[in-house]
């Protein structure tokens, strides 16, 4: 294949099967993924909560730790703290 307005024909062909080859695979582990999760959901496990777990899991500590302190405050603001939560003793 020739050159076409500077653009190598063959070096993009191979460029474009390159990535037809690796959305092919992501399509399979995905569908790879989503039968684990139908697993997990049969076997009694909410699917939902499971990918908060690997969302957080991803997290480094000190992300995780802020992250978990804005929702606490968050959560006060809005009245919806659990007040066994509350470090401080009343008094």
């Amino acid at each position: 294949m020739a050159d076409v307005g500077g653009v190598a024909g063959e070096r993009l062909r191979s460029f474009i099967q390159r990535i037809e080859r690796l959305e092919e695979e992501k399509k399979t582990i995905s569908d790879d993924i989503r039968e684990v999760f139908a697993e997990a959901k049969s076997s009694g496990f909410d699917p939902k909560i499971m990918r908060q777990v690997l969302k957080i899991r991803k997290m480094e500590t000190a992300e995780r730790q802020e992250m978990d302190a804005l929702l606490e405050t968050y959560l006060a603001a809005l009245g919806m703290a659990d007040p066994t939560d509350d470090p401080e003793p009343p008094g």
